[in-house]
């Protein structure tokens, strides 16, 4: 009994997280660490098996089924393929990365079209990425650097009181595409007041904007997040597009959820990864985009 107990509430915590109180910061700690409750399955699997619990076993079906369904696709390949027209990389770089310069300049040599960093406390260690990129703009802690022209630019406000994120309009080979980087605020459990509040102005300017738009960053929020829904009902996930598996990217030793990301519309993603870098607490979020031909 308490078998099936337990698989039928793993199923309710996957399927109706959402509905689950914001109380004490349960919702953040729910949320992000939804996929890690299917670590539980095989437990309580080992557990039936041994007790011969028959009906403990068949209850887990219902948890393996709604585990697979929202998180087992991602570790297929992803269904875009292609060389694709536009590459680019975002890094959290870390406030107390030990030797920034050498983090900036791996992003440099990776060769990406457009870099978006976050969390730059030293501009002066940008050096590598102003030799390799023509085009760049930095706004407080938030730059991004492009090998092609950017058009126009300006900070975004996302009612923090302090600059975390900024509008660029890059004018790539396929036409003019909106860049927006940010840094959302910090959410904890029990303390995600700055966070909610930046993520509704992110999401805001986000509405604003035309059809062919990126948005790279940091943004504080699990792709499990429940309200991570106000930039994906808008936007569409590189990695969930394009890429195999999670992606997670934080902490970087041993990434546990992903807050970093690349959301996109009015483009193809056709490949999507995560990179580790040295010196930051971020692993780096990568994708690759086709500007011609059909759009997502």
């Amino acid at each position: 009994m308490l078998l099936t107990l337990a698989a039928l509430a793993v199923a309710a915590a996957l399927a109706g997280h959402r509905l689950v109180p914001d109380a004490g910061g349960v919702a953040v700690l729910l949320d992000s660490g939804l996929p890690w409750l299917g670590l539980l399955l095989p437990v309580l699997a080992v557990v039936a098996l041994v007790t011969r619990a028959r009906r403990g076993l068949l209850a887990l079906v219902a948890p393996v089924l709604v585990w697979t369904v929202m998180f087992g696709t991602a570790f297929l390949p992803g269904a875009a393929s292609g060389p694709g027209d536009l590459s680019v990389i975002t890094q959290n770089l870390y406030a107390g990365n030990p030797d920034p310069r050498r983090t900036l300049a791996e992003l440099a040599d990776r060769g990406a079209d457009l870099v978006a960093v976050q969390e730059m406390a030293n501009r002066s260690a940008a050096t590598a990425l102003d030799e390799a990129y023509p085009h760049h703009v930095v706004v407080g802690t938030v730059g991004l650097w492009s090998r092609h022209p950017i058009r126009d630019h300006r900070p975004l406000d996302l009612g923090l009181g302090w600059p975390r994120a900024l509008r660029a309009r890059v004018a790539t080979p396929g036409g003019d595409v909106v860049v927006l980087v940010a840094h959302l605020g910090s959410a904890r459990p029990g303390a995600t007041t700055d966070r909610d509040r930046s993520l509704a102005g992110l999401a805001e300017a986000v509405r604003a904007e035309g059809p062919r738009l990126l948005v790279l960053g940091d943004l504080n929020t699990a792709s499990t997040d429940r309200r991570m829904g106000s930039l994906t009902d808008a936007l569409r996930d590189a990695q969930r597009e394009a890429g195999t598996g999670l992606g997670f990217t934080w902490p970087a030793a041993f990434p546990v959820t992903r807050p970093d990301h690349v959301l996109f519309r009015g483009l193809t993603a056709v490949d999507a990864d995560v990179v580790r870098t040295d010196g930051s607490d971020h692993r780096a979020a990568t994708a690759r985009f086709a500007l011609r031909g059909p759009t997502s």
